[in-house]
């Protein structure tokens, strides 16, 4: 009997010991991981901020771009605004499919600042649209294109800093033609 007592003492010892040993060990791993998914947070948290205004802002193009192919009176403002439809359109589904794959949530709304541009350009018509619509294509674009080369630079996400060097030519392509087209209404008689 004293045998059979100290062979459930010694197997209970060392199951205790284990069971404390992968306790501990268990708790440090959980913290590991913790302390790895609060420093990813932490370090794409500029890379989620520039994602969300990509997508605010990519969701006004369109828009913006819908309203110009509707009320502007130059065909060359017209063809500006079909441009950035069809171009912001391929890059928001590009920017979800990354935001999906990224398990993020993209805002579907324009910031207030784009919805308050695109409730002032639809009470607008004909040059007056067309003159107002395109400073503010200029203005947008050069924003734009900063913060396109600030993410493809200094981004750390590399899936969201590729999408950012990637768009960041055709944005670039965006300005130039925004100026062009502001220069000609500009230079129209009104």
């Amino acid at each position: 009997m004293d045998h059979n007592f100290r062979k459930y003492l010694t197997a209970g010892s060392i199951t205790g010991a284990l069971l404390f040993f992968f306790g501990v060990a268990n708790a440090q791993n959980d913290n590991a991981t913790h302390m790895d998914t609060s420093t990813q947070k932490m370090l794409s948290s500029a890379d989620t901020t520039f994602a969300t205004k990509a997508a605010q802002g990519g969701l006004a193009e369109v828009q913006l771009g819908q309203l110009a192919v509707s009320k502007a009176e130059s065909p060359s403002v017209k063809e500006f605004g079909q441009k950035m439809v069809d171009d912001h359109t391929k890059a928001n589904d590009q920017l979800k499919q990354l935001a999906q794959q990224q398990n993020m949530t993209l805002p579907a709304t324009m910031n207030a600042k784009d919805q308050a541009l695109y409730d002032k350009l639809q009470k607008l018509s004909g040059a007056q649209f067309d003159k107002m619509y395109m400073k503010a294509m200029v203005k947008d674009h050069e924003e734009d294109v900063k913060e396109f080369q600030k993410e493809a630079t200094h981004g750390k996400d590399s899936a969201i800093k590729n999408f950012a060097s990637q768009t960041l030519p055709i944005l670039e392509q965006h300005l130039q033609m925004a100026k062009s087209t502001d220069s000609q209404v500009a230079s129209a008689k009104s």
